[in-house]
């Protein structure tokens, strides 16, 4: 079992797809416009306390909400609304990449919702892999962590509760330079964890032998799920336990495409999973509302 879940508006495609393929893919095809979309109440949104609410603690100490929203391609119009709706049926787990581009929208939406800003968990990325070297990683990384917090000083946040790596750099000391340059972030306390993404377990080694003092990833986001094929250096089964014993905790960030992919004996991206109805967002954050037998489970592990 995973250790949390991401509810996106996400399409499905092949396995070997990345998370910047499943952008270009869904900026060609087309997302749901914002004329669909139901008006929102203005009332504040009342759900349960941050605390309380299913998750997983993180090496911070903080909790970590199992289910969290993932804002995908669309306008920063659109990217509000479905904020909002997100919000006034009980979110508060939120990953806003910049590979979306629509972090201002999200941003303005938390600050008209009243939402408490204690409540919320908001989750930034930066994306730096192409840079080569320690210094360039850096500079990138940092240029992306200052971008994350113009974008959302659109909504007047002026801290986030984590910073993530979208991908790993092409080699161990451009990896150095990135985290570096998170670590940095963290300092300045703009970002109260620091995390990566689509990382393998050697990988996340580069990050922990970095010295005395490194700040160990409190979150791994992977393509996890159904018929996830892990790295070279790690068998699928064992992905979880290697992240647990670096105290990292894994996210998934698309626990269903390869399964509602092989359903369709397809390997194009014709399987959407977009969230338009206030009605559709609540089904999909009711996430625990039904058990799997071992034998299930097994068969599911064998896809």
């Amino acid at each position: 079992m995973i250790g949390t879940l991401v509810a996106t508006l996400s399409l499905v495609g092949p396995a070997s797809l990345s998370r910047r393929d499943y952008v270009s893919l869904a900026t060609s095809i087309g997302v749901a416009s914002s004329s669909s979309l139901p008006a929102l109440a203005a009332a504040p949104t009342k759900a349960a306390p941050f605390s309380a609410q299913p998750g997983l603690k993180l090496n911070t100490g903080v909790n970590f909400p199992s289910a969290s929203f993932g804002l995908q391609v669309y306008d920063d119009d659109t990217a509000y609304r479905l904020t909002r709706i997100a919000l006034d049926v009980g979110y508060r787990n939120f990953f806003a990449s910049v590979l979306a581009r629509n972090q201002k929208g999200f941003a303005r939406a938390v600050k008209d919702s009243r939402v408490p800003r204690e409540e919320l968990f908001i989750c930034g990325s930066v994306l730096s892999n192409r840079a080569q070297g320690y210094d360039a990683a850096f500079q990138l990384s940092k240029r992306g962590c200052e971008q994350n917090m113009e974008a959302f000083a659109a909504g007047g946040l002026d801290y986030i509760d984590m910073i993530m790596l979208d991908y790993p750099g092409p080699d161990a000391d451009s990896i150095r330079g990135q985290w570096a340059a998170l670590e940095e972030m963290g300092a300045a306390k703009l970002s109260r964890s620091l995390a990566v993404s689509n990382f393998s377990p050697s990988q996340l080694d580069v990050v922990l032998q970095m010295g005395k003092g490194v700040t160990v990833p409190a979150v791994n986001q992977l393509p996890y799920g159904v018929g996830f094929s892990a790295s070279s250096d790690v068998r699928a089964a064992e992905v979880i336990g290697e992240n647990q014993k670096r105290g990292v905790i894994v996210q998934a960030w698309s626990p269903l495409r390869k399964a509602l992919s092989g359903a369709a004996k397809s390997a194009c991206a014709e399987i959407g999973q977009k969230t338009q109805t206030k009605k559709h967002f609540e089904e999909d954050l009711n996430i625990f509302d039904f058990s799997l037998t071992k034998e299930e489970v097994v068969r599911l592990a064998l896809l």
